[in-house]
């Protein structure tokens, strides 16, 4: 199988996650690492991987065909327009519901129009994977409700939030289920000490990754202790299927979060690769694209 080299952008917890995937995989090929003030002759080593950690993908040589953009939402279309334009297709983990999600798909479309690439946006396990769920849960029960409930775990774009803010050194955000969809937010900071923790408070609660959810905040001394990234969600649809009531589906999945984002993006990749370009959201890719095999075993092993 020819293996399409595909890049990197950032190496947090989510560039690991995505790094290990691709090194994993048996039709992409980890051309390289893309990281801030990366050394001279940086190698960066993996779970039976290596790969050149640069400053810029040029530095890469040769072709590169898709780039996994792992960086915080509030700076991914920035990254992302060169790269479409320059022909190279994209995945993020874009993670802001609703509106911003749709404003940052038009942002990116005459960009990926430009280059002839393809952008996928919002693969991440949610939104991304539990996007597909929910799309699919509709389908089998057009008529009724679903419930999204996330947690206990790390909320990983949450988290980015905080640590951007002015004053804080390093936070973490635990997302904790209060059941029928609904969430509260235990956001934990180490402050530098620069400004009163009362206005911190103030803006981590107005900002807009938690402003509709009942957020506490806790001044630490350190997160080492609270470090964890496992997450978890449980979706319930309680529907009606033609005539038919009470028609109740369930998914639950309990996950290491980078891992499972990365792994999600990889596969968005895969999927975005077979389609023309635009830019998509996961719950317009066929899932069958997703796999790294044929449409034939795909019907053989899994129809």
């Amino acid at each position: 199988m020819q293996r399409t080299r595909v890049a990197v952008i950032g190496y947090g917890n989510v560039g690991r996650g995505a790094a290990d995937a691709v090194a994993a995989s048996p039709d992409f090929e980890l051309a390289g690492i893309i990281r801030r003030r990366a050394a001279s002759g940086e190698t960066l080593h993996g779970q039976g991987w290596e790969a050149p950690a640069v400053e810029r993908i040029a530095d890469l040589g040769g072709a590169i065909t898709g780039a996994l953009v792992c960086a915080p939402t509030r700076e991914l279309a920035r990254s992302e327009k060169a790269l479409l334009e320059a022909g190279i297709s994209t995945v993020d983990s874009f993670d802001v519901h609703g509106d911003a999600m749709l404003a940052h798909r038009e942002e990116l479309i005459p960009w990926a129009q430009a280059g002839e690439s393809v952008a996928v946006i919002a693969a991440g396990w949610d939104p991304g994977a539990d996007s597909m769920v929910r799309a699919l849960m509709e389908a089998l029960a057009p008529s009724g409700i679903t419930y999204t409930n996330f947690g206990p775990g790390m909320s990983m774009g949450h988290s980015v939030a905080v640590r951007a803010i002015r004053g804080v050194v390093d936070a973490i955000s635990i997302t904790l289920p209060a059941g029928w969809g609904k969430h509260r937010r235990a956001v934990y900071t180490v402050s530098d000490g620069s400004r009163p923790f009362q206005d911190i408070e103030s803006e981590i609660r107005h900002d807009p990754y938690f402003v509709h959810d009942q957020t506490d905040v806790f001044q630490v001394e350190s997160i080492s202790g609270l470090f964890d990234t496992g997450h978890g969600v449980v979706i319930d649809r309680k529907g009606t299927s033609g005539a038919a009531a009470n028609q109740i589906l369930k998914w639950e999945l309990h996950v290491c979060n980078p891992a499972f984002t990365g792994q999600t993006m990889l596969a968005a990749l895969r999927a975005g690769l077979k389609q023309s370009p635009g830019v998509y959201a996961m719950p317009e890719l066929p899932a069958a694209h997703l796999l790294p095999i044929s449409i034939e075993e795909t019907i053989r092993r899994l129809v």
